[in-house]
């Protein structure tokens, strides 16, 4: 289903959060679940996947994430504040120590000049410290399928990154 580079990231991922006794959140928008997908693809991930979110409209991130409508108006979904309170949300309304957010324009269609098809925003939170933000400008000419992939790869390295 996934890349070996997506398969083994998630594994060494299970692995040391298993180590580190830390538990995951994601907040999924445009990657739809894929994050989750790949976290949950590998045996004994149960043990440190609290739960993934998808939160793919607007009043899902409101609904679910805790997310202000007025954030969301003045700055769009795919935007910094949004994914940083993303991954915030996600971790206050989760069981888990170490959470990714992400957001984007994945295409091919509902690109903007200000908000190109292949822009993402990516955030990592862990309780008791800062959001951290990352964003991509990935060639629209990846199309969806790779745009949303190449995705899960950071986030997952992001992960990583977040629990050391």
């Amino acid at each position: 289903m996934f890349s070996l580079e997506i398969e083994t990231n998630a594994r060494l991922l299970v692995d040391e959060a298993r180590e580190r006794s830390l538990r995951i959140v994601a907040a999924e928008s445009c990657t739809g679940g894929l994050v989750s997908a790949a976290i949950t693809a590998v045996s004994g991930s149960s043990d440190v996947f609290d739960r993934g979110l998808i939160t793919y409209s607007n009043r899902a991130k409101q609904d679910l994430l805790g997310i202000a409508g007025d954030l969301i108006a003045d700055y769009g979904a795919v935007s910094e504040p949004v994914v940083r309170m993303m991954a915030e949300g996600a971790l206050e309304n989760s069981n888990a120590h170490v959470s990714v957010a992400i957001t984007g324009v994945a295409g091919p269609t509902g690109g903007t000049e200000m908000k190109p098809v292949g822009l993402v925003h990516f955030a990592t939170c862990r309780a008791n410290q800062s959001v951290m933000h990352r964003v991509e400008r990935f060639d629209s000419d990846l199309g969806r399928e790779q745009i949303q992939l190449a995705a899960v790869q950071i986030a997952l390295e992001m992960l990583r990154d977040r629990m050391r």
